[in-house]
């Protein structure tokens, strides 16, 4: 099994923001090594720019997990997508890969490689809420579960945390990885 996670916050967000910190702990508990940069301009600069800075800051490899949540988990398509490396699980809480509301999404492509990006993640576990606010909702877990594979999580926890509703932990996440 992995020993290294990346976990990538939100749009908006920070890397001291709902349950990061405490995955952060649990993992670290576990003897593993965790990374949670702070990308502020994430779902602001255009992925064209973004995705190089997040490509050269960070090592992928068979021992990484790579989580992310909303717009850190459209992040994740991307990165994998451009991976010569299979890492050894994504997990993409509130994730979506088409825009899931009318505000602009520049951390989104306009297409994916749904092919390249299997082959670059032995596993994919997707975890999406019925009442998402955002829109990164089932419909969007189904959409990337049935290119991808995986799990499909279906829970009715809005978006699993944002600045106004905290989700200060999330033991089903520690189980999944």
């Amino acid at each position: 099994m992995a020993n290294r996670a990346i976990i990538f916050h939100g749009t908006g967000g920070s890397p001291d923001n709902v349950w990061y910190p405490w995955l952060d702990r649990c993992l670290t508990e576990r003897g593993w090594s965790v990374d949670r940069p702070s990308y502020p301009l994430l779902n602001e600069e255009p992925i064209d720019t973004f995705l190089p800075q997040v490509l050269e800051s960070h090592r992928f490899d068979t021992d990484t997990v790579l989580v992310g949540h909303s717009g850190g988990a459209a992040l994740i398509l991307a990165v994998l997508e451009q991976l010569d490396v299979t890492v050894a699980q994504a997990v993409l809480v509130a994730g979506y890969s088409t825009p899931p509301n009318d505000q602009a999404e520049p951390v989104l492509q306009a297409q994916y490689d749904w092919k390249q990006i299997r082959s670059a993640a032995t596993e994919f576990v997707f975890v999406n809420s019925v009442d998402d606010p955002y829109g990164c909702d089932a419909a969007q877990g189904r959409a990337m579960f049935d290119r991808l594979g995986g799990t499909l999580v279906i829970r009715d926890d809005g978006h699993s945390g944002d600045w106004d509703q905290p989700f200060p932990t999330f033991p089903l996440l520690e189980q999944l990885i």
